[in-house]
């Protein structure tokens, strides 16, 4: 999968503070030396907005960075222009799902523990729809259909010719909450059975009978990035999503996730509950 200029971004805003960090500078006195503020120097490294690339050039020589990493973040940074699909969309879109889009597109991998709705990857047109009719009680049908093509269009990343890896664990009670009516919810089940067939997708069931298990706060995803320090944990929450990036909040849900999916079904059962629920709903 080809690196994109978020994940150049975030690269560039890691590996500055890494060698920042190398040298026992705070974010004071580095940025003192080169003649920029902490501020600035913080908003460098935690991998958000533009950096100038002279400006980076200049703090890889105070650090004592090698001429092969020096040359390598100065071209990071004049990489790191974000110009995502969505960038280009009428209608705004709230700024946690600008974030969202942002990560996913050059994501190498996805785990999504879903408890209450199928995953949004996963999701048909009328699931989708009822779901934010009953998210947005208040919201315009038309606000409705943005967030929904939004959703869709999302789905392509599935597509690609290189597409990310996708495991999921659903818990049961996502499946058996009849979103939209009885059509809608069999088409939706179908559909995720006929998804679970793709190489790069894998799809867990976590049945009751498994009790109580290491996510009961609710559902969550892991957006994986070339490397460990790139990911970050996304958790659902009313009105919007927080993301984390700190390594001991991620860790708490890389964890939570291994024992999520050692207590899910194996494919091949959590195929056979889906089929069953679906001829059920």
């Amino acid at each position: 999968m080809a690196v994109g200029p978020t994940t150049r971004r975030r690269q560039l805003g890691a590996d500055l503070r890494r060698l920042r960090e190398r040298q026992g500078l705070t974010l004071e006195d580095a940025g003192a030396r080169v003649g920029i503020s902490k501020a600035t120097l913080s908003r460098y490294e935690t991998k958000e907005g533009t950096v100038k690339w002279p400006a980076v050039d200049a703090l890889c020589r105070e650090y004592g960075a090698s001429d092969e990493e020096r040359l390598a973040l100065v071209e990071l940074a004049k990489g790191a222009k974000i110009q995502g699909w969505w960038r280009s969309l009428a209608d705004p879109i709230p700024e946690s799902m600008n974030l969202m889009l942002t990560l996913e597109d050059e994501v190498v991998r996805e785990d999504h523990y879903a408890c209450m709705y199928i995953p949004g990857l996963l999701q048909t047109r009328a699931y989708a729809e009822a779901v934010h009719r009953a998210s947005e009680v208040h919201c315009p049908e038309r606000e409705v259909q943005h967030m929904v093509d939004i959703r869709m269009k999302r789905q392509e990343l599935l597509e690609r010719d290189d597409p990310p890896l996708l495991w999921c664990v659903i818990d049961e009670a996502a499946l058996r909450r009849r979103v939209g009516g009885r059509e809608v919810m069999r088409a939706q089940l179908q559909h995720l059975l006929a998804m679970s067939k793709r190489p790069h997708i894998t799809i867990q069931v976590l049945p009751f009978t498994s009790g109580a298990h290491a996510a009961a706060v609710g559902s969550f995803a892991i957006l994986r990035g070339p490397s460990l320090e790139l990911d970050v944990a996304y958790v659902d929450l009313l009105g919007g999503g927080l993301f984390m990036e700190k390594q001991p909040e991620l860790e708490r849900y890389r964890l939570a996730f291994e024992y999520l999916s050692a207590q899910a079904l194996d494919l091949e059962s959590s195929a056979e509950i889906i089929h069953r629920i679906s001829k059920e709903s």
